[in-house]
């Protein structure tokens, strides 16, 4: 299914592959998407590109699922052990580019208290929104008071960005997004990044 998606995208436009890159054909980084992180700097979706990297959508004003969501994020990161931990990094993208600047992104990561040396929040205009939520199988609409109707989907890219799994659980520990979790950061922690020593 996600291959298929990745096919559809390429005939669309939607994506490209960029010269020299060597990224694979699947890779999410293919998309041409430009981010604003937290603290005002402009990004790329490869952001993080050589780290495991779970990866989702929300928006800043969101009463209920959102907060779920970033608190099963969380949950599901305390399962790994401290030093697979510090290689897996989290981006979490906001629906509502409107609205979610990147002072108001600031605040929800430090009332979250999230560590902002692996976690980035970022916001993106509409059109890039939409092609990032299609990549990542995320459908959302804007209601008439401004807020959004949307689905929970956290996926887990490898280093290269492919997706490895999906899920759609927030309320709990969902244990088979959990277990690839552990496999790619224990497989990971076990790789230096590139111009770095091992331990």
């Amino acid at each position: 299914m996600i291959r298929g998606l990745w096919s559809l995208l390429l005939a669309l436009g939607l994506v490209s592959v960029a010269a020299g890159a060597e990224l694979p054909g699947d890779s999410l980084y293919q998309l041409e998407i430009g981010l604003v992180s937290q603290d005002g700097q402009p990004r790329t979706l490869a952001l993080y590109r050589g780290q495991p990297t779970m990866i989702s959508m929300f928006y800043g004003s969101c009463p209920r699922v959102c907060p779920l969501l970033i608190a099963n994020i969380r949950r599901m990161e305390q399962q790994l052990p401290e030093r697979e931990r510090g290689r897996l990094r989290v981006l979490l993208v906001s629906l509502d580019p409107d609205r979610d600047s990147p002072d108001k992104l600031l605040e929800l990561a430090r009332r979250h208290q999230v560590d902002l040396a692996r976690w980035t929040l970022a916001r993106a205009e509409a059109a890039d929104v939409r092609k990032l939520a299609a990549a990542l199988g995320i459908r959302y609409r804007q209601l008439p008071d401004g807020e959004f109707n949307h689905s929970t989907v956290i996926s887990l890219l490898d280093p290269e960005g492919r997706i490895q799994k999906q899920t759609s659980v927030v309320a709990a520990l969902d244990p088979e997004f959990v277990a690839a979790l552990r496999q790619a950061s224990s497989q990971s922690a076990a790789s230096p990044l590139p111009g770095t020593d091992p331990d």
